[in-house]
C-alpha cells in the first residue's frame, strides 16, 4: 500500500508543478546572488569579502534544503522514499557523480597529460571515456534491475541473491573502503575550496565545509541529499560553463566552446614546437637536470652527503654576514638549513622524490606531453621507445577499463536509482543523467586547451615583475598546486619554471583569463558543490554499510526503523570526521584517489553482481571466495606499488609494476581474478543445499518472478 502510495504522489502533476516552482525559485535566487555580488564587485566591494559571502550563502542554502528535508522514516532516510522524478533524479546523480575529481581535477589532468598522456600517466581522455562509458553499462544491465527489487542498499543485493551472512558483510566492507577512499578526496577538495575562497588555513576549512555535508546528509538522509544535489548541480553547471564559454568567446569570438577550440589545437601544437627549441627553455632543462645529477650524487651516501650539506649552509651564512647581506638573504639561506632532513631514511626518502621531480622537469615542455600525441614513444623506434608507446597504450586501455566497471559498481552511485517510482523512471533518470553529465563532460576538454592557450599565449614569457598577484596566492596556498621560480635568472618566465598542479587549473581559470573575481567566487562555489554533493552521497552509503548492512543478528541491533535510522546518523557524524582527519594529511591528489576507489569498486562488486544477474548457478561459497579474491588482489596491488611503501621497504619505484600499469588501474587485475574464482568455484564446489537466495531469487530468470514488483 504504501509503494503504491509513493508511486501516485510521484505521478501526480500537483507534486510535479510543486517541484518545478521550487527549483525556478532557486535558480533565480541563484543568478540574483551572482548579478548582486557582479554589481558590488563593481562598485568596489572587497575581494575578501565576495570569497566569503559565496561560500556561507550557497552553503546555508543546502543547509535549508537539509533542514527542510529532515526526516526519521527508514524509506524516507535511505531511498527518498522511492518518489523522485526521472529528471531529478538524473540531475541529483549527475551532481553526485561529478565530485570534485570531475569539477576540479578532470580538466588539470587533460592540462598537464594531454589526450592520451605517457607511459606513467594515463591522460586526461581516458577518464571522460571510462566515466561516461561506466554509465552506458549501468543504463543497460545494472540500474533497472536493481530498482525492480526494491532494495535499499548495495549489499541488500548481495544478501538477496546468495543468502547469508558473509556475502552481505564482505560487500559493506567493500563499500566503506572505496567509499571512504572516495570521500577523503571530497573532504580535500572542500578545504581547498574553502581555504582558497575565505583565505583561512586549509584545515580549518575542511571543517568549514564540512559542517555543509553534515547539515545536509545527517538531518534527512537520502531525502535531504537529493534535493540538495539538484540545487548543487545547478550551481556547479553554472559554474562551470560560464568560465569555459568566457574564454571561448574572447579567443574565438564563440562562446559554443565544444564546437569550436578545435582550432586552438593547432595553434598550441606550434607554441609547444618552438618551446622544444627555445635557449631560455633549453637553460631551464639543463638547470633541473643538473640539480637531478646533484641529488643522485647525494644519494650515493646519504649520511655523509647531510653532515657536508648542512656544514656548507653554515659557512654560506657566516660569508653572507662578513658581507653585510641583507637581513632576507640570510633568512633564506637560513631556512635551507632548518630544512635540511635530521634522519637518513627521511633524506633519502626526500632527496629521492626531489631527484625524479627534478628529472621530469628536464624533458621537454617541462615534462608535459605534447597536447595532441596518440600515445608516448614510438613502436618504430627501437625497444625503449616501443616499450614507452606499449606501456602508454596499456594504462590508457586500463584506466578506461577500470573506470567503466567501477561505475557500474560504485555503491553510492547505484543507490541514487533506487528512490524513483518505477522500473522504467530509472531508465529513464540514467538517460536524464547521462544528458546532464554531458553537458559538462563535452566542455571539459575544451576547458582544457583554452587555459593551456593562454597558459602559453599570454603567461609564459611574461617578466616575473609583471605576473599576476593571484600566482603569489596561489603558491603560498600550496606549492604543489603552483609554483614558480626564475631558474635561468633571466627575469623572464619559461614553461619549465612553472609548475601547476592539476586541482588547481579550474579554479584558477576565471584568473587566468582575466575575469572579474565573481566569476573565480562562482567557480569555487561550483567546485565547493560538486564536492560537497558527492560527499553527501559516500558518508550515507559509509554510514548505512555499518548500520544497516552489517549489523548483527544479536538483539544489540535497532530493532525499529526509528533507531537504525539515528543509529546511521550518528556512525554518519564519525565517518566525517574521521575523513576530515585523513584529508589534512593530503594523502595524494584527488584524481589518485578516486581511481583508486574506482579499482576497488570494480573487484569487489561487479563480478558478482553480474554473474548473480545472469548466471543462476552461481552460489555464495564462490562469490565469496571471487569477491575476496579479486578485492585481495587490487589491494595488494595498489599497497605494493604505493610510493610510500615501497620506500619504506627500500624498493625500486618501478619494479612492482606488471606489464608497466599504473596502481591506479589496479581493478584491471582484480575483475578477472574475481571472475576467474567465482566461475571455478562454482563448477568445484557442490551447491549448499541451504542456499537462500539462489535459486528463486536469481535475477539470471525472466518473468516477475525475477523483478519483484513489476
Amino acid at each position: 500500500m504504501a509503494t503504491s502510495n509513493s508511486v501516485d504522489i510521484a505521478k501526480s502533476s500537483a507534486y510535479r508543478w510543486r517541484l518545478h516552482r521550487n527549483v525556478l525559485i532557486y535558480v533565480f535566487f541563484l543568478l540574483g546572488l551572482i548579478g548582486a555580488m557582479a554589481w558590488a564587485e563593481s562598485m568596489g566591494l572587497s575581494r575578501n569579502l565576495i570569497g566569503p559571502i559565496f561560500l556561507f550563502s550557497t552553503v546555508m542554502i543546502y543547509a535549508l534544503i537539509g533542514i527542510a528535508g529532515r526526516t526519521t522514516d527508514e524509506d524516507e532516510y535511505y531511498v527518498a522514499g522511492r518518489r523522485i522524478p526521472a529528471m531529478y533524479n538524473g540531475m541529483a546523480t549527475a551532481a553526485d557523480w561529478m565530485s570534485a575529481a570531475s569539477f576540479i581535477s578532470l580538466a588539470g589532468a587533460l592540462y598537464l597529460q594531454g589526450f592520451s598522456g605517457n607511459g606513467d600517466q594515463p591522460g586526461g581522455l581516458a577518464y571522460v571515456l571510462g566515466w561516461t562509458g561506466g554509465f552506458c553499462l549501468v543504463a543497460l544491465l545494472i540500474a533497472p534491475q536493481l530498482r525492480a527489487m526494491r532494495l535499499y542498499t548495495l549489499p541488500d543485493y548481495f544478501d538477496h541473491r546468495y543468502g547469508g551472512r558473509w556475502p552481505r558483510v564482505i560487500a559493506a566492507l567493500a563499500s566503506v573502503l572505496c567509499s571512504f577512499t572516495y570521500i577523503v578526496a571530497q573532504i580535500y577538495g572542500i578545504g581547498l575550496i574553502a581555504s582558497r575562497l575565505t583565505g583561512v588555513q586549509f584545515e580549518i576549512g575542511i571543517l568549514l565545509g564540512l559542517g555543509g555535508v553534515l547539515l545536509c546528509s545527517f538531518l534527512g538522509g537520502m531525502r535531504a541529499i537529493t534535493w540538495t544535489q539538484v540545487a548543487q548541480y545547478i550551481m556547479l553547471l553554472l559554474a562551470f560553463m560560464i568560465p569555459v564559454s568566457w574564454l571561448a568567446y574572447k579567443q574565438l569570438g564563440n562562446p559554443v566552446a565544444p564546437l569550436v577550440y578545435g582550432s586552438q589545437l593547432s595553434a598550441i601544437s606550434e607554441i609547444e614546437q618552438r618551446l622544444m627549441d627555445d635557449p631560455g627553455e633549453l637553460e631551464v632543462r639543463r638547470e633541473f637536470a643538473q640539480r637531478a645529477k646533484m641529488y643522485a650524487s647525494r644519494l650515493q651516501n646519504v649520511e655523509t652527503s647531510i653532515e657536508e650539506l648542512r656544514q656548507e649552509l653554515e659557512g654560506k651564512i657566516q660569508t653572507l654576514k662578513a658581507e653585510g647581506a641583507d637581513f632576507a638573504t640570510i633568512a633564506q639561506v637560513r631556512r635551507e638549513l632548518l630544512a635540511v632532513p635530521q634522519d637518513p631514511a627521511k633524506a633519502r626518502e626526500e632527496w629521492t622524490r626531489a631527484k625524479l621531480e627534478n628529472l621530469e622537469r628536464s624533458r621537454p615542455l617541462g615534462g608535459m606531453p605534447t597536447h595532441t600525441q596518440s600515445f608516448s614513444g614510438d613502436p618504430e623506434g627501437g625497444a625503449v621507445q616501443a616499450r614507452l608507446f606499449n606501456e602508454s597504450r596499456l594504462n590508457f586501455l586500463a584506466l578506461v577499463f577500470c573506470l567503466m566497471i567501477g561505475t557500474a559498481g560504485l555503491p553510492h552511485l547505484l543507490t541514487r536509482f533506487y528512490t524513483s517510482p518505477t522500473v522504467a523512471e530509472t531508465r529513464s533518470s540514467v538517460a536524464w543523467s547521462l544528458f546532464f553529465i554531458g553537458l559538462i563532460y563535452l566542455s571539459v576538454p575544451a576547458l582544457a586547451v583554452l587555459v593551456k592557450f593562454e597558459v602559453l599565449s599570454n603567461l609564459v614569457g611574461s617578466s616575473f615583475d609583471t605576473l599576476p598577484s593571484w600566482m603569489a596566492q596561489w603558491a603560498r596556498l600550496d606549492s604543489d598546486l603552483l609554483s614558480f621560480s626564475d631558474v635561468n635568472g633571466d627575469g623572464i618566465l619559461q614553461l619549465g619554471e612553472l609548475k601547476l598542479g592539476a586541482d588547481m587549473i579550474m579554479l584558477a581559470t576565471p584568473e587566468l583569463g582575466g575575469m572579474p573575481f565573481v566569476v573565480s567566487g562562482l567557480v569555487a562555489a561550483g567546485g565547493l558543490a560538486a564536492a560537497l554533493s558527492t560527499a553527501d552521497g559516500l558518508l550515507l552509503t559509509i554510514s548505512n554499510a555499518l548500520v544497516r548492512d552489517m549489523r548483527p543478528h544479536s538483539g544489540a541491533a535497532p530493532k525499529s526503523p526509528e533507531g537504525r535510522v539515528i543509529l546511521s546518523k550518528f556512525a554518519l557524524l564519525a565517518v566525517a570526521m574521521l575523513a576530515a582527519m585523513v584529508a589534512a594529511f593530503k594523502p595524494a591528489e584527488i584524481l589518485a584517489l578516486v581511481s583508486a576507489s574506482f579499482s576497488l569498486a570494480a573487484s569487489a562488486f561487479f563480478p558478482g553482481m553480474v554473474l548473480g544477474m545472469l548466471w543462476s548457478r552461481v552460489h555464495r561459497p564462490a562469490v565469496i571466495l571471487g569477491m575476496l579474491s579479486g578485492l585481495g588482489v587490487t589491494i595488494y596491488y595498489l599497497l605494493v606499488n604505493a610510493p610510500g611503501v615501497r620506500h619504506f621497504w627500500g624498493l625500486d619505484p618501478y619494479d612492482g609494476l606488471w606489464w608497466g600499469i599504473q596502481p591506479l588501474s589496479a581493478g584491471v587485475f582484480g575483475v578477472p581474478v574475481g571472475f576467474g574464482v567465482m566461475i571455478l568455484s562454482t563448477f568445484l564446489i557442490p551447491q549448499p543445499s541451504s542456499n537462500s537466495g539462489t535459486g528463486d531469487r536469481s535475477l539470471a530468470k525472466t518473468g516477475s518472478d525475477s523483478f519483484p514488483g513489476l
